[in-house]
């Protein structure tokens, strides 16, 4: 057993398994410590380092591509701090962290742990049911379908549309971008119907606009991991390619009929808003605007 203890968390190795534990000192950022333990398998692993600098070092693992549906749904987003696969370790315990790395390392020679892209998730996710309150609302999964509760600080849009409930056989991607304190981010889930109709994320029924705690509003990546889990692994989608990890691109499959029928439907909807004054006239020509695109 290969084992490092620090106030930001624990590393354990056994042999077969990278035991990831987060601290529970108030440093250990909030996403980290609600993610929880995380049992990372070797064959999940792509290489390990340590980078010791004057004061502090850092323990980092670099996981194959494809193996984590959170590193697939963040799409190398995530800060640096949130990072689980990240250790901040004290200098006078450098030589056990190079110590760690090292394990590590001659398990992946000895096992001829392969570094080519997996063809399957080698790690679940965080389990379900999950919810997350963020400044736009609050979503939660619960294996089956989505469900977004609006705040009353949402749009009217949004809120005129009522909750939002997505089966997740109707999901096709998910989109994350987090918020940085200085520029908005965004958790869209992209359905065959809704998939080349792009609303901004303040306007988009499918999508939270994430503005307020940073913080907090980083744990929207809690739902965007548990429902990239359960949808079928990037090396089995056809039609629909992934640039970053994150953003579906569909610009190369034509629009269908059952898409435009989509698209007059939210319209129709647009203008009974409109008629019943829920939205100005600025709304409605934003928006209408917006569907329109999609076309």
């Amino acid at each position: 057993m290969a084992e490092i203890i620090q106030r930001d968390g624990t590393w354990a190795f056994d042999g077969t398994t990278v035991r990831i534990t987060p601290g529970l000192h108030r440093s250990v950022p909030l996403f980290r410590q609600t993610y929880g333990e995380i049992a990372v398998p070797l064959e999940a692993v792509a290489g390990v380092v340590f980078e010791p600098e004057r004061k502090r070092g850092r323990l980092r693992m670099r996981l194959r591509e494809g193996a984590d549906p959170l590193l697939h749904a963040t799409g190398g987003r995530l800060p640096d701090p949130a990072d689980p696969y990240r250790l901040t370790v004290d200098v006078d315990r450098a030589g056990v962290a190079e110590y760690v790395a090292e394990e590590i390392r001659r398990s992946l020679l000895l096992d001829q742990i392969p570094n080519e892209p997996t063809k399957a998730y080698l790690l679940p996710g965080p389990p379900v049911p999950v919810s997350v309150r963020s400044s736009d609302g609050t979503v939660s999964f619960d294996g089956i379908q989505v469900r977004i509760d609006w705040a009353d600080t949402s749009d009217r849009v949004k809120r005129a549309t009522g909750p939002r409930i997505i089966n997740l056989a109707d999901v096709v991607g998910v989109e994350w971008l987090p918020n940085s304190g200085y520029e908005d981010g965004f958790l869209r889930f992209v359905t065959r119907e809704t998939s080349f109709s792009k609303l901004p994320p303040e306007k988009d029924p499918y999508a939270l606009d994430l503005w307020g705690s940073a913080r907090r509003d980083l744990l929207t990546a809690l739902v965007a991991t548990a429902v990239t889990a359960r949808l079928p692994h990037p090396s089995t989608r056809t039609g629909v390619g992934y640039a970053d990890g994150a953003r579906p691109l569909t610009a190369s499959v034509p629009p269908s009929a059952d898409h435009h029928d989509v698209l007059l439907r939210r319209l129709r909807e647009l203008g009974e808003l409109h008629r019943d004054g829920v939205l100005t006239d600025e709304e409605f020509a934003m928006t209408k605007a917006a569907v329109l695109r999609g076309f």
